[in-house]
């Protein structure tokens, strides 16, 4: 297509598609929108930044031929008052890799959100907002090295779809009209209608999104946030496709966190991620207190606004948290903040969230080795505390610098000696380690564990005790009480006595009324003589309900829990009443 403004520099080449993957040639064409307000001042520091480290990472030998583009101000002085030519529209999509500045939204009139009518028209359904703290910045936590997760927020679909209607207007009082004489709905007179539609469609390619990115970058888990407690089939709807996306599509690399409990005993398998799901009022806690536990968000699109930029607080804020709009392969980088006209054109603010941004892009167009750097220059920039006034004010002893100020700076330190290799090998030594400990609270504390990082126990493999205490079926009753006291239980596990295989169980109760009521020696009987053989079984997966409803209509206040033929552990009243009290209870 031919273009009336905007010029393509000699020597690119387009990046093209290939299958479910982009591929980019070492001179590609990529397209940038410079923005409004500051848009110019954190671009232009921003491009120099990105090109440094692409010359210093590959010497040379690529190089992006960057392709300008127009939206907002500056388009409608080029575009005789057009804020969104359809030529950007057009260009923006031949491009498939793009990144603007910020752009003017009027509120509450004018013309449509630019923002939004990029997402709309070009079906940038996945907003996807990395969230991560580097050395230095000023943070309101005490512990925001801990947060490290990237959100996937469906774009299209939810109260953000723009289906909703004017009080008092007559499209209100039809929807009003059925709601009420069709639906059987009940509200107050006079009320604003609005419609939150989330189909399968939409979430399913959201979630597959999610889980990708996941597993190519080696991350933990993927979180599904929802409220489905209460709007069950549009926010439970969203969870259980999710599950079932993770469950149809990608089965040889996910496994549930019920598995991972159950079937696993706490310790992920290698390669594997693990698919969970939390309330979203939880997850705003926890991402207070348990961060670490999160690697990959996956919500709806009020959820993950709302989500975004709390989380980014934690870090520093929205003023340097990136973020990208992404289809099926167009790819939109933009900076996460407003245009702040107060400062257009000071040179003053920080550059971050664009800059980041960009390192995103980096990341997507597969040039790790230039994201990389200029993440280890950005840290060294802040140790030495060189930083623009909005984070001068928070440090002490702070050099305060101007916009281009702080992108000489960082480019100073990419052009110095950055030993990419040795920081990778820190980075991935402490996450090895960080997720080690998480494994071992999970192995040695599991109902804890359960309560702190906000999961609700579902199945009796979320509350049994699975390090068992057995012994052998000629053990004297003497030495089988002493053992019990020993490891403060009241019941102990006795091992088959032939070849039948049947597992038993001796409780307190068995001793009192089958040794001391009846007059016999403890020293003399055997725990085979006395205790209950065959042990009653439920398998990990057996539903709390499931097995109250077995220990009670089987007179027994506890049962083995038998998987794959293996005795891995024991489930009592007592376990199940102490989640009960714990959680709460809520009829299935």
């Amino acid at each position: 297509m031919s273009y009336k403004h905007i010029k393509f520099p000699e020597g690119g080449e387009r990046i093209t598609i290939d299958g479910d993957n982009i591929k980019v040639p070492n001179n590609p064409y990529v397209g940038y929108v410079e923005g409004d307000g500051i848009g110019p001042d954190i671009t232009n520091a921003s491009l120099r930044i990105w090109n440094a480290a692409v010359e210093k990472a590959y010497n040379g030998e690529r190089e992006i031929k960057w392709v300008e583009t127009f939206l907002g101000e500056k388009a409608a002085g080029i575009y005789d008052g057009d804020y969104f030519p359809l030529e950007t529209l057009e260009a923006t999509k031949e491009l498939i890799v793009n990144i603007k500045g910020p752009l003017t939204t009027p509120v509450g009139g004018g013309f449509r959100s630019l923002n939004v009518a990029l997402r709309q028209d070009l079906d940038l359904y996945s907003c996807v907002r990395p969230v991560e703290h580097f050395p230095g910045v000023p943070s309101p936590v005490r512990k925001p090295e801990e947060v490290d997760v990237v959100i996937f927020r469906e774009n299209s679909e939810d109260v953000y779809s723009g289906i909703e209607y004017q009080a008092g207007s007559e499209e209100c009082d039809k929807v009003t009209q059925f709601l009420r004489d069709e639906m059987g709905a009940k509200f107050h007179d006079g009320s604003a209608i609005g419609i939150k539609p989330i189909s399968e469609f939409g979430t399913k390619r959201l979630v597959r999104k999610a889980i990708r990115y996941a597993i190519e970058n080696g991350r933990e888990s993927v979180t599904l946030v929802h409220k489905g407690n209460i709007m069950k089939f549009t926010e439970g709807g969203f969870r259980n496709w999710g599950y079932e996306v993770a469950r149809d599509e990608f089965a040889e690399f996910t496994i549930t966190e019920d598995e991972l409990y159950n079937e696993y005993g706490g310790k992920q398998p290698e390669g594997k991620v693990v698919i969970k799901d939390r309330i979203a009022d939880i997850i705003f806690q926890l991402m207070l207190l348990r961060p670490a536990e999160f690697d990959v968000l996956a919500t709806m699109n009020l959820n993950g606004d709302y989500l975004s930029d709390a989380i980014a607080a934690e870090v520093g804020g929205v003023g340097i948290a990136p973020g990208a709009n992404i289809a099926d392969h167009v790819a939109v980088f933009e900076a996460t903040h407003g245009t702040a006209p107060k400062y257009a054109g000071q040179d003053k603010v920080n550059p971050g969230s664009l800059l980041f941004s960009g390192v995103m892009m980096l990341e997507y167009m597969g040039w790790k080795e230039a994201s990389e750097l200029i993440r280890a220059a950005y840290v060294q920039t802040l140790d030495d505390k060189i930083v623009t006034y909005d984070f001068a004010r928070q440090m002490e002893g702070a050099t305060e610098v101007s916009t281009s100020g702080f992108a000489d700076a960082i480019i100073e330190r990419i052009n110095g000696d950055i030993d990419i290799e040795a920081l990778r090998a820190q980075r991935e030594k402490q996450l090895e380690q960080e997720r080690k400990e998480r494994e071992i609270k999970r192995l040695l504390q599991p109902l804890e564990e359960m309560v702190e990082s906000g999961r609700m126990p579902h199945a009796v493999g979320d509350v049994m005790t699975r390090n068992i205490i057995s012994i052998p079926s000629d053990t004297i009753v003497d030495d089988a009480m002493h053992k019990m006291r020993e490891h403060k239980i009241s019941s102990i596990v006795v091992e088959p006595s032939d070849a039948s295989g049947e597992w038993g169980v001796m409780t307190r109760r068995d001793v009192l009324s089958r040794v001391v009521t009846a007059n016999r020696s403890t020293s003399s009987v055997t725990v085979d003589e006395i205790c209950s053989r065959p042990a009653l079984t439920v398998t990990p997966e057996t539903s709390l309900h499931d097995a109250a409803d077995f220990l009670t209509k089987n007179n027994i206040s506890r049962a083995l829990v038998e998987q794959n033929g293996k005795i891995i552990g024991i489930a009592s009243e007592t376990d199940i009443f102490d989640a009960v009290e714990t959680f709460g209870w809520i009829p299935e």
